[in-house]
């Protein structure tokens, strides 16, 4: 006898009606504006696209921008995990509160935010006032992009790896301290192999969002060439001085490297869900 499982009619329409919909979205969205960057771009010559996106000003941008993303996607991957893992294991007093406090970046519009960090870590500031007299200024330096990019950054981890925190049996735990684990032991063999997969993704949505960040950014960071200035500003500075080709070729740049960055970090999403058993 022939069981025909399959519903007959579905909520959504069928395969060939979505996949059309979802190319033609994503073409209408995604491809078509990119795809117009690279056009622009292809107006200048190879050697003007290379003195363009290789000159000093742009690669000390490129250093900045991608050096400071990386840096507060990391601090984001620690701190976010222990964020996470205090909202999720333990009760207390204020919990909704900090929970929701979590969620202020994505809310906050980040013109904002970069006023409110500077006025904190300006020399005059809250903060700023405290960290100066002991050499270390965070407002308008490379260290202050690196504070407004981990500002931005943090609810990414965090809600990427409390879900996973949340469907992660404390049984398992309980039976590894059981036959004689420590903690350490406990948290590298039992706890870190099941929450990698949502950390790696959470630290890669981190500096993905960090690499084009602007508006927290150019307030806290001083936009000094060649020291606090990062490639989205001067990409703007381009367009404002009507360079839109070689503004759209600096863009190119940080897309491709961009795609290439998370092409790396997808991989490496899948090895580690391979060697975890995940995938067959």
């Amino acid at each position: 006898m022939n069981l025909n499982l399959q519903p007959k009619h579905t909520v959504l329409p069928g395969f060939t009606p979505a996949l059309g919909f979802t190319i033609f979205y994503l073409s209408l969205i995604v491809l078509i504006p990119l795809s117009a960057a690279f056009l622009k771009t292809s107006l200048l010559t190879w050697d003007a696209f290379w003195a363009t996106v290789t000159a000093p000003r742009v690669m000390a941008s490129y250093r900045l921008s991608f050096g400071a993303a990386f840096i507060g996607a990391a601090i984001n991957a620690v701190f976010g995990l222990l964020v996470a893992w205090v909202l999720v294991r333990y009760k207390f007093p204020g919990k909704r509160i900090i929970d929701a406090l979590v969620d202020l970046p994505f809310a906050l519009p980040t013109a904002v935010a970069g006023i409110a960090l500077t006025a904190v870590y300006a020399p005059n500031g809250w903060l700023g006032s405290i960290l100066e007299p002991h050499g270390i200024k965070v407002a308008f330096t490379p260290l202050g992009v690196v504070v407004a990019l981990t500002f931005i950054g943090l609810p990414f981890v965090v809600r990427t790896v409390q879900p996973v925190l949340e469907d992660l049996e404390a049984e398992a735990e309980e039976a590894a301290v059981s036959l004689g684990a420590n903690r350490w032991q406990t948290f590298t063999k039992i706890i870190f192999p099941a929450i990698a997969p949502a950390l790696l993704t959470g630290f890669s949505l981190a500096f993905a969002r960090a690499i084009g960040e602007y508006g927290s950014v150019i307030f806290i960071a001083g936009n000094m060439p060649m020291i606090s200035e990062i490639t989205p500003l001067l990409i703007i500075t381009k367009l404002e001085q009507y360079d839109y080709a070689g503004a759209t070729a600096i863009a190119v740049v940080m897309l491709v490297i961009s795609f290439v960055l998370l092409l790396i970090i997808n991989g490496l999403q899948w090895w580690n869900a391979k060697r975890n058993g995940s995938i067959k």
